[in-house]
């Protein structure tokens, strides 16, 4: 997708758009900010990481995608 938005799939079936512009917090994300960087990430072990080695834990995706349908 564009800009910081990811459309993943999950386990139980369901897909939903992870918009992680806000959530690029920490030393280990801000790599992530140059958006050439960001669309490097690859899926390891059912989630999304960089090649720096960030990444985000399944549960807390779909957490975001839940709370950011709502707004």
């Amino acid at each position: 997708m564009n800009d910081y938005r990811l459309a993943l799939t999950f386990n139980n079936g369901e897909t939903k758009i992870v918009d992680l512009k806000d959530e690029l917090n920490g030393t280990v994300y801000s790599p992530l900010k140059e958006i050439g960087y960001f669309k490097k990430f690859k899926i390891s072990y059912n989630t999304v990481e960089w090649p720096n080695g960030a990444d985000y834990a399944p549960e807390y995706l779909y957490d975001i995608a839940n709370r950011q349908e709502m707004q």
